[in-house]
């Protein structure tokens, strides 16, 4: 049996496979260009291919593909073999540079935002050398960008790729007037933490619900939910165990550095974590991961659910996007050191994350709006939709300090004394960890809590990227042109920090007053809805300030806005269909049935007890047969609904229109089927109950 270092990354073209397979010469051309961006030359794309070609035949793989991040907000892949006919009539392995660094896969069909017509079919994947090649089954995926015969990008690779140069460009920029001559690039890091349901196989496909749009559009609450607190960190149960240990090994087989396992605190809910690493190479494991996830899931007779909220009245699943800058050689730039108030190079990136935020937080709201995220938004498991930040006190007596100019008087190490003798006295972090905000430091990053558990990490971090690079960029302008620096850079961290403390809030994040005070009385934004932020992703500012750094065309930015609300659109229309076929042929035929039957039990009851009143018995019916013509009713306006929504053609009105009419709907037809729930027999009931699926998995 293969130990953990044996097994990782073994199914990866890395760095220690590129220098056992590769020539001194052209390792270190290839290094070069993921090192420093330079442009790689087809001799050493050919000597790559052959290796890698090589080396994928002796794990047994038989294809290749380009593995691209369409935007669907899945992954997408074309295999084509390696074999070549060969003179003789038999055939040879073969793969070359040219096959290595471009594909031509048929663009028609994903999502363009109008960027191209249908019949425009040509569409090119590019190579990305800077994340490494693995295998699949039998297939070699090489990670590439996606983009149209005209060149706009129509993936989320390259925008991300785009924003981490924007990013490095801008900080490097500051590290040189701060002396730093050796620092070559600055790269953004990311660990994804990413939450789960698990469900039984069977159950889930005994759900038209969760099979057509991954969550539960009807269930009563359970008599047990989550209101004990005993499934968070719980013992993990013999099934979920073995799905963990199987998914772990499938995980870094690939590279992927999975680290941390637990039990959420909504039941069935878990939790895997991995270590942080480059953004992009954290976006293509993040993908990998929840594709593995489920099929993972399969083997073990079970369903990963990976919907932002697919169950009512408990937590829903985020993915905490922990981000952090750090130097090509290690020094993280958000590390406040030993004595934060006399760090200036640290308070000057930490200010421009703090602008970054408030400017943009518009940005950052819409890069984690999906119709899922919706749900869990606001409700007692997950950031508000108002973007704020939390820096603690350590922190927050610092910048108080700077901004009135007094003195910092510090914060004493607090030593922690159990009691007990025997336990450690150790001292006291200088900060809480606040699990309410949508933006908390927490030591040497920040922790972006509000991404869903589907979403892709590529939006929120080209997002968070670009509004940084900004930020540096204009701090940049400023401070090159400054008579004196320090006097220039005292006055820039101290104007920052008036300017835009209004983002900054330690306190409850699900507390209503807080909504309160941050829109009434700072001026924060509220967007509850995808259908209320995505439209300003064309605002004037935000189009200059992505343009102008070269992360997105104009043209690429209005794709995106109707392509995210072209999905919103149709997500919710799905579900609203769904909802009513479940309903009139499921739901309402369930209720009569059970209905008929006591009608009947009663009559029978009647004829041998002469019990004129069979009270019970005709009470029940009586209010099953209300909830029938309520259920009727709410199915019919539904369709109503759902048929005038089919005539608005701007998808900026039709959002607006699904948001104000169609979810209120859905939500008034819920009602009366959940209350019919627990009133009919559960032999009668047509899919399982809430009770089955969330403790259904042993």
């Amino acid at each position: 049996m293969s130990t953990v270092p044996e097994t990782f990354g073994s199914l990866v073209f890395d760095d220690r496979v590129m220098r056992a397979t590769l020539s001194a010469e052209v390792y270190a051309s290839l290094r070069k260009t993921i090192d420093e961006g330079s442009k790689l030359d087809i001799s050493v794309a050919n000597a790559v291919a052959e290796a890698m070609k090589e080396w994928a035949v002796s794990k047994g793989a038989t294809h290749y593909t380009h593995w691209f991040q369409p935007l669907t907000g899945i992954t997408a892949e074309k295999h084509d073999s390696f074999i070549s006919p060969a003179p003789d009539g038999s055939v040879i392995m073969e793969f070359s540079g040219k096959e290595l660094i471009k594909g031509e896969p048929d663009a028609s069909s994903f999502p363009s935002g109008g960027l191209r017509a249908t019949f425009e079919a040509r569409g090119y994947t590019a190579w990305d050398p800077t994340s490494y090649a693995f295998i699949k089954g039998k297939t070699l995926c090489i990670p590439t960008a996606f983009c149209s015969y005209g060149g706009p990008a129509l993936d989320k690779k390259t925008p991300l790729l785009r924003s981490m140069e924007a990013l490095s460009k801008q900080a490097i920029r500051i590290l040189r007037l701060f002396g730093n001559d050796e620092a070559k690039r600055v790269v953004s890091s990311v660990g994804p933490e990413q939450e789960y349901f698990l469900v039984t196989k069977e159950m889930y496909d005994q759900r038209p619900d969760l099979r057509f749009t991954g969550r539960t559009l009807f269930g009563a609450k359970p008599p047990k939910g989550q209101e004990l607190d005993d499934h968070y960190f719980g013992v993990i149960k013999p099934g979920v165990a073995a799905y963990m240990e199987d998914l772990n090994e499938e995980l870094w087989k690939l590279g992927i550095l999975a680290k941390t396992e637990h039990n959420e605190v909504a039941p069935a809910q878990h939790e895997l974590a991995p270590i942080y690493t480059t953004t992009n190479i954290a976006t293509d494991h993040n993908q990998l991961t929840m594709e593995i996830m489920q099929k993972v899931a399969a083997r073990h007779g079970l369903v990963c659910l990976l919907h932002e909220k697919p169950f009512a009245g408990v937590n829903g699943s985020g993915k905490h996007n922990n981000w952090s800058i750090a130097t090509d050689s290690g020094q993280n730039l958000l590390s406040p050191g030993k004595t934060p108030y006399e760090n200036a190079q640290f308070l000057l990136f930490l200010c421009a994350v703090i602008k970054a935020v408030d400017d943009y937080q518009d940005l950052l709201r819409l890069s984690v709006a999906t119709a899922g995220n919706d749900h869990r938004l606001g409700a007692n498991e997950a950031p508000p939709a108002v973007i704020s930040m939390f820096l603690g006190d350590e922190l927050g007596a610092v910048l108080e300090a700077i901004e009135t100019d007094k003195p910092y008087k510090g914060t004493k190490k607090t030593q922690m004394k159990l009691g007990v003798d025997v336990l450690p006295i150790f001292n006291r972090d200088t900060t809480d960890r606040n699990r309410t905000s949508p933006f908390a430091f927490t030591g040497n990053k920040f922790e972006f809590r509000m991404l869903g558990s589907s979403n892709s990490i590529a939006c929120a971090n080209i997002m968070l990227n670009a509004a940084v690079a900004e930020s540096l960029r204009v701090y940049a302008d400023r401070l090159e042109k400054a008579a004196d620096f320090e006097t220039a850079l005292h006055e820039m961290i101290k104007k920052t920090i008036k300017d835009h403390k209004r983002i900054i809030f330690n306190g409850n994040g699900y507390d209503d007053a807080w909504i309160k005070e941050a829109t009434e009385e700072r001026g924060l934004l509220n967007y509850r809805t995808t259908a209320d932020c995505m439209p300003h992703i064309l605002d004037k500012k935000n189009v200059k300030m992505l343009t102008s750094l070269g992360v997105f065309t104009e043209e690429e930015l209005q794709s995106r806005r109707d392509i995210m609300l072209e999905n919103y659109c149709k997500s919710v229309l799905i579900e609203a269909n769904t909802m009513v076929e479940m309903a009139r042929t499921q739901i309402a035929p369930a209720i009569e049935k059970y209905a008929a039957d006591v009608a009947r039990d009663a009559a029978a009851k009647k004829a041998v007890t002469h019990d004129l009143a069979c009270s019970y018995e005709t009470n029940l019916v009586r209010k099953l047969s209300d909830l029938i013509d309520e259920i009727a009713a709410g199915a019919d306006e539904l369709d109503k609904k759902l048929l005038k929504v089919a005539d608005v053609e701007d998808i900026v009105k039709q959002s607006a229109v699904i948001r104000d009419k169609i979810l209120p709907a859905m939500a008034e037809l819920r009602v009366p089927c959940d209350k019919a729930e627990v009133m009919t027999a559960k032999e009668y009931w047509p899919f399982p109950s809430y009770a089955d699926l969330l403790f259904g998995v042993k």
